[in-house]
């Protein structure tokens, strides 16, 4: 199996998907919107329809392998590989026509991500790694910063839409972040925040009560980058367990400012 050469079928159809997306912003009826659970938990046909085309397109490009999708399009696991499909990461920033929203997708092979591809669909900038291979944007080899001091850099985070238990820690850690960087961006898709984080753009990105389709192709993009992915206690224990940081050489620091709040009762 020829990683390179499924890569650039899969940006292929991420580019389908995003054309899709595109096309369907224009006329986009918001009495459609569907809610997954929370009113700012929210789905649309769009999401769906353009999961069924990343779907569809990738049973030609690998034919045993299974499928994890956000919105449940197709379920089958596989036995060796499964793709992580997040057909439109960003959903409420498209439905409020807010230029940031991504499509996703990642190859799993028993257990750890050896393909990721990101498509930033606005300003049309695909991110893509495989394992062994490198990380690129638009066909430029791309890296993670050289920044080593966390008050020299950029951080991102997201918002949970449960485990609200912990919110209060979480608002505690961002504080800190706010205190001890040259600041700190939520944009609303966590696909992104990782490729920023691969091309040098953000120092690092840290979240809780996160699905394996928001990050499964930012953990490639950002280890074949050079680097760090880590579960919250520094571990490998991040694609499923719901809380991950990475980043360049700063993430350890971050791990130590998460860590000052998070396990606190």
């Amino acid at each position: 199996m020829k990683l390179e050469h499924i890569c650039q079928q899969t940006i292929a159809l991420a580019k389908r998907a995003g054309a899709f997306i595109q096309q369907e912003k224009e006329n986009f009826d918001t009495s459609k919107i569907e809610y997954k659970g929370s009113h700012s938990n929210m789905v649309s046909y769009v999401d769906k329809e353009a999961e069924k085309i990343l779907v569809e397109g990738l049973k030609e490009v690998l034919p045993e392998a299974g499928y994890i999708t956000e919105e449940g399009t197709e379920t089958i696991k596989g036995e060796k590989y499964n793709w992580i499909i997040d057909p439109l990461d960003g959903t409420t920033n498209f439905l409020h026509n807010i230029p940031c929203y991504s499509v996703s997708v990642a190859l799993e092979c028993e257990g750890k991500i050896i393909l990721g591809v990101i498509y930033d669909i606005v300003p049309d900038e695909c991110f893509y790694a495989w394992k062994d291979g490198g990380a690129y944007l638009n066909g430029e080899k791309i890296q993670v910063s050289s920044v080593e001091n966390l008050n020299q850099s950029v951080v991102a985070t997201g918002f949970p839409y449960q485990l609200f238990d912990k919110f209060d820690n979480y608002m505690i850690i961002i504080k800190r972040f706010v205190e001890q960087t040259h600041g700190l961006r939520r944009f609303g898709s966590a696909a992104i925040d990782m490729a920023y984080v691969a091309s040098g753009r953000f120092d690092g990105y840290y979240e809780f009560s996160i699905n394996p389709w928001d990050i499964a192709a930012g953990i490639i993009l950002i280890q074949e980058a050079g680097g760090i992915v880590s579960d919250f206690k520094g571990g490998d224990d991040f694609l499923y367990s719901g809380q991950i940081a990475v980043g360049s050489a700063v993430q350890p620091q971050m791990l130590e400012v998460i860590n000052q709040e998070w396990y606190k009762e």
